[in-house]
């Protein structure tokens, strides 16, 4: 069947449709529409199948895509969802938010003139398809297995690591403060980008498949918690995935203005009004009629300015102290924002927030890029007397987040951390300082993708089988008392 390939040099790239602009506006839909079949195995065949995948190598998960896109190419699209899905725990979330224009697709070697394969957007139809066929099961275990782990955080390097354990037999206990599953998925990022159907299924799944979820219930000393010494004695190993949630702050006077929010506050608000739910201060966290300013380059700064088109800002406004060029966010976010009628001003940074008692304007100035530094990064410096006022009543300040500070949270000095506050772990292992309890996502390397956190999860769920199986020969009274406890 190998003629069905390298059809890049006759068949053009094609996305699966795209709503109109003007359409999209007014809703929270996902913006792109399903590939039909025969237009998938089109985008498919036209892989060139090359000896040394870039894709794959790009990919933080080493998916086997050139294998994946033959399949799909030959209509064995079964068989193409068992392969994704080996390497993948949720393929159908990385088609959707991963951003391949920076991974897989971005490092496919037919780019060059001729535009790469569409990767994502078969991922997101394989796996689809797999659903609507039925072809889609809990991974049950062979068999059972007395201890028990406890998994701190429902968001993708959690889930990817209790799917793991209990796919090996383990007893699985998932803890989040959050009342839903996926973490900032299901909070932090807009159903134009991830419709939430799509992490309860997989919360039924996970469900189905013996994993106890016990969601409202936050680790530390707080009403409705559990302490982390509670937590350690209930299970004979932890996996902390609790992801970073702490905004960073831009110090600039006028912070503490009325309508100066924090990014997740205002996402949080929007997603829990998808779920027909009221936060309490409803007014300061909408964008209705009012004129928005977002403070960041990133995609949680584009799910801000696209979240406020959509509550029907009268004016949308990105202020970045960058070019476009050096944006960290996803270039086809920022195309499609640009479509939805968000304005950038670019090469601009923050200088005040205006405003008595509440915001009425960012003062900003004019920003310039110097020569690259050692590690190609080009610093920036304000342009003198290049001041200038942007009216605005809500600013939304998106400049990343920052770990929690866990140890004084959970009252565990136990735990160390590195310099930047996040968990510090044995290279290769996963495991904290404190034996037994074990650590991956963003909490152990900062800020960073989904994909990268599925890996470290999946990564760490290896670990700590081979901990647990060093521990596995105890004794039958042991044994018997670890399983009544649960």
């Amino acid at each position: 069947m190998a003629e069905r390939m390298l059809q890049f040099v006759s068949l053009p790239q094609e996305m699966p449709e795209k709503r109109a602009a003007s359409e999209r506006r007014d809703d929270f839909g996902e913006i792109y529409r399903a590939f039909a079949v025969d237009h998938a195995e089109r985008q498919a065949s036209r892989c060139s199948q090359c000896g040394v995948p870039f894709c794959s190598v790009h990919c933080p998960l080493g998916n086997n895509i050139p294998d994946w896109l033959k399949l799909t190419a030959e209509n064995r699209l079964e068989e193409a969802y068992r392969l994704s899905s080996a390497t993948n725990t949720f393929p159908e979330i990385c088609g959707r938010i991963c951003p391949q224009d920076r991974l897989c697709e971005g490092n496919c070697v037919i780019q060059k003139d001729f535009e790469s394969v569409t990767i994502g957007a078969v991922e997101k139809f394989i796996t689809e398809t797999a659903f609507d066929q039925g072809w889609v099961k809990p991974r049950m275990p062979s068999r059972e297995r007395a201890q028990s782990v406890g998994v701190v955080g429902a968001g993708p390097a959690g889930l990817a690591a209790a799917e793991w354990l209990r796919a090996l037999g383990y007893q699985v206990h998932v803890y989040d403060r959050h009342d839903r599953v996926g973490g900032l998925m299901v909070y932090g990022i807009p159903s134009f980008k991830l419709e939430k159907h799509v992490l309860a299924r997989r919360h039924e799944l996970l469900e189905a498949q013996g994993i106890v979820f016990h969601l409202s219930t936050p680790i530390g000393e707080g009403e409705g918690g559990l302490s982390f010494e509670a937590l350690r004695e209930k299970h004979d190993a932890v996996f902390l995935g609790t992801g970073v949630y702490r905004s960073r702050e831009v110090s600039v006077p006028g912070s503490g203005l009325g309508g100066v929010v924090q990014a997740l506050d205002f996402l949080t608000a929007s997603n829990r009004r998808g779920y027909r739910e009221t936060p309490g201060d409803d007014a300061v966290l909408h964008a209705r009629g009012k004129h928005v300013v977002v403070i960041g380059g990133g995609d949680t700064a584009m799910d801000c300015v696209r979240t406020s088109i959509r509550q029907g800002a009268e004016k949308v406004t990105c202020l970045y102290r960058r070019d476009r060029a050096n944006m960290p966010g996803s270039v086809q976010e920022v195309k499609n924002a640009e479509e939805e009628g968000v304005n950038f001003a670019w090469l601009a940074g923050p200088e005040a927030f205006l405003g008595d008692g509440s915001v009425s304007g960012v003062r900003a100035h004019k920003m310039r890029l110097s020569l690259p530094d050692a590690s190609g990064r080009q610093s920036v410096e304000a342009v003198p007397e290049s001041s200038f006022v942007i009216e605005a009543d809500l600013v939304i300040k998106a400049l990343g987040f920052d770990p929690e500070d866990l140890p004084g949270d959970w009252n565990a000095p136990e735990l160390a951390v590195t310099k930047w506050g996040t968990l510090k772990v044995t290279p290769g292992r996963f495991e904290t300082s404190v034996p037994g309890v074990f650590a991956g996502g963003d909490i152990v390397r900062g800020a960073s993708l989904v994909v990268w956190a599925i890996r470290d999860g999946r990564e760490a769920a290896a670990e700590m089988h081979q901990f647990l199986s060093g521990a596995e020969s105890m004794t039958s009274d042991h044994a018997a008392q670890a399983v009544a406890a649960e």
